[in-house]
This record gives structure tokens, C-alpha cells and sequence, in this order.
């Protein structure tokens, strides 16, 4: 005979003092999970959605990031003309040769913290056509030639000095502040940009880019325009879509993150799972002349086992739905971390719905586990002697 769910949850109930302490467990162990993975999401999605599924992106054979590239004018040039690129209404080519580079800007309230990498790129004024979803919100462009920054929205709310009409000093020049842009949440929100000539004339980097992105009239026959390219032995370059690219660049550290999320929720969910037998034992104990009563009604072992194990697990399950409770408020906050180009990328914590169920799952495991043993205690005590002890 089969004890009911309600004799479970009336227990929780009447005990709810020393349950309590169980459930805050096990919700802190889902918190901290949901929360560390919810970081590793969201830097990989800000680096999925940077980049266009049409445009691909040319860089140095070999290279993984664009800090680490470099191609000549002359290659660049000949690229550009190739009928494969697309062209806007003028017959102008859709594509920008950029430079980048690193600048340390200081965060913004953080008074006597140290400056923090953040990346800084060239781009020519059809980048703004090439890259869809880019917009300014705030002020206008940067004026060709001139020493004018325009930021990305999260970078003008992380650093000092980038608010519309301020000055940034860059390899001994003053840079104007004219313009804060937006990219639907990309990475590029994270950068900087200016003028790639006039960028390239103060940096000694006149004489070529370190990438080249572009509009492909065709975006399935970019594998086949690599192909020729790094057949070309005069052009050491690859070509490669551009959310592809970007996207690479978040695998390692967003595994990385998600790894020390789960190593971090093991570690954490093994001491949970210790704090639950201990609430069980507790309650084992406080309970032996009910055990020996139920015994003594016709309950069997299996079902009393069976009934303390369905309780802790409910107890998990509580615990779950609370720590998934205290994670949500996290969502959507701004963070950063490292980049491929050695700089800061800001992103929006995500805590996606699939992590959600593998954490309340983790939970119930966890109370299952944590009530085994004193489940099985409980089963094993004689009628007698727990009649006895009463």
C-alpha cells in the first residue's frame, strides 16, 4: 500500500523550518549555475549576431582574429573589383577595408580601477551600408579624413570620456567624439570607430588593412571565391562568411565559461547533495515513532522508502523553482569579458529556457540522491524498536 502525495507535502509544511534550510541549499547551487551560463549565452550570442549571413569578411591566410591579419592596398584592391562583389546604386563596391587596433579606455564610475582594452576600428563610410542593422542613434557620422570617433551604444555606456562632444587621446592625437551607433546587440557595440585613412595616416598603417568585409551577390559562392583565392599564390588571404567568423570567436571563451559553470555547479551540487541527506537524517530521526506507526498500520518498507525519497525530491523541486526565481533578475544585465582582439566585448546576460529545465532537473537529481540513504534508513527501522524509542 502506497503512502499519498499529500502525506508529503503536509510533512513540508508542518517542518518547513528545517526544510528551509535544504531548499536554500540547493536553490543557491541553480542560482549560481543559471547565472554563469547565462554569461557564457550571452557573450555567444552578441558574437553570433555580429555580422551579416550576406557578407563575408577577407583576412590574412592562417589568421584567427583580425588583430593578427594584415593584406596589402594592392590586394585589397584587387578584390574589390572581382564581379562577385556586390555593388550599391552608384556601382560602388559594398565592402570596407578596415584596420584594428587596441586603445585602454577607463571604466565609467569605477574611480582608480585600471583602463581596459577596447577595440578600435578604421572602417571606410560604406561600412555603415555593408554591415545591416548598424544606425546612429545619437549625433552623426564621422566626417572622412578627419580625427572624429563615432562608439558603439554599450562602450558609450561603459567608458569614460565617450559621451557625443568629448575627446579621446589616440596615439598622441585628440579624437572627437560625434556619434554613438547601434548593431541590434552585435559585438560591434563594444568598438570604437573612425576614418580607416585617416586612422591608417596616425597609426603608420597606410599601407594596408587587417580585414576586408564585403557584400557577395551570391552568399553560397563564397566558399568557391576562397577556393580561388588562396589558390592564388600572389594573395595570402582566406575569405569566410562574416557571422561565421565572429562567431568563432566566441567558442573558446564561451566554452570556457560554460565549463567552469558546470564544474562550478557539480562541486557546489555534491555539498547540496550532503546538505540534503543531513536535512533528511534529521528528519528521519524526528519522525521515528510516525515510521514505526506506519508500519504498524500495514505500510511496507518500499513505501515508506518510496515516500521519503518522493519528498526530498519535491523539497529539490521547491528549491529549483527558487533558484531559477533568483537567477531571472540577472538576465539581460550588461557584462564583459575578453575577446578574440585582446579587448573587452559587452554583452547582455542570457539565461536561455533550456538551461532553465537542466537546472531544475540538476535540482531534483540532487534531492533524489541527497534522500537516498536516509530513505533507506527510515525503511529499515523495526516496528518495534521505533515504537519503543517514541
Amino acid at each position: 500500500m502506497a503512502l499519498p502525495l499529500s502525506y508529503n507535502i503536509r510533512n513540508i509544511a508542518v517542518r518547513w523550518q528545517v526544510t528551509a534550510l535544504a531548499v536554500g541549499g540547493i536553490a543557491l547551487v541553480v542560482a549560481v549555475l543559471l547565472v554563469l551560463t547565462a554569461m557564457a549565452n550571452g557573450f555567444r550570442v552578441a558574437l553570433r549576431a555580429t555580422g551579416s549571413t550576406q557578407n563575408a569578411i577577407v583576412t590574412q591566410r592562417g589568421s584567427t582574429a583580425e588583430l593578427t591579419s594584415g593584406m596589402s592596398r594592392d590586394t585589397a584592391n584587387t578584390i574589390l573589383v572581382d564581379s562577385r562583389v556586390a555593388r550599391d546604386g552608384q556601382g560602388r563596391p559594398l565592402a570596407s577595408p578596415e584596420i584594428v587596433l587596441v586603445a585602454s579606455l577607463p571604466r565609467r564610475g569605477a574611480t582608480g580601477a585600471p583602463e581596459v582594452n577596447v577595440t578600435v576600428r578604421g572602417v571606410s563610410p560604406m561600412a555603415f551600408q555593408v554591415r545591416q542593422g548598424l544606425k546612429i542613434v545619437q549625433g552623426r557620422q564621422f566626417t572622412p579624413g578627419l580625427y572624429e570617433l563615432v562608439v558603439g551604444k554599450q562602450a558609450s555606456e561603459r567608458y569614460e570620456g565617450t559621451q557625443i562632444g568629448s575627446t579621446i587621446k589616440l596615439q598622441r592625437r585628440s579624437w572627437q567624439v560625434v556619434g554613438i551607433f547601434s548593431s541590434e546587440g552585435s559585438g560591434f557595440e563594444s568598438e570604437v570607430w573612425g576614418d580607416v585613412d585617416a586612422m591608417g595616416g596616425a597609426f603608420n598603417r597606410s599601407n594596408g588593412y587587417q580585414s576586408l568585409t564585403l557584400r557577395l551577390k551570391d552568399p553560397s559562392a563564397a566558399a568557391r571565391f576562397d577556393a580561388e583565392l588562396q589558390k592564388n599564390p600572389a594573395m595570402q588571404v582566406q575569405l569566410q562568411g562574416e557571422r561565421d567568423f565572429y562567431e568563432k570567436q566566441a567558442g573558446q571563451t564561451a566554452t570556457t565559461l560554460t565549463i567552469l559553470a558546470v564544474f562550478v555547479g557539480v562541486v557546489m551540487g555534491i555539498g547540496a547533495i550532503f546538505g540534503a541527506m543531513n536535512t533528511m537524517y534529521g528528519l528521519v530521526a524526528s519522525r521515528t515513532r510516525e515510521i514505526g506507526t506506519l508500519r504498524a498500520l500495514g505500510f511496507s518498507r518500499l513505501s515508506i522508502m518510496a515516500a521519503f525519497i518522493i519528498e526530498s525530491a519535491v523539497l529539490a523541486l521547491i528549491a529549483g523553482v527558487v533558484g531559477c526565481l533568483l537567477a531571472l533578475p540577472v538576465n539581460f544585465l550588461s557584462g564583459a569579458t575578453g575577446g578574440a582582439n585582446f579587448s573587452q566585448v559587452a554583452f547582455a546576460f542570457r539565461i536561455s529556457g533550456l538551461w532553465l529545465v537542466v537546472a531544475i532537473i540538476a535540482a531534483v537529481c540532487m534531492g533524489v540522491f541527497g534522500g537516498m540513504l536516509p530513505s533507506f534508513r527510515a525503511a529499515r527501522t523495526p516496528i518495534t524498536a521505533a515504537l519503543r524509542d517514541a
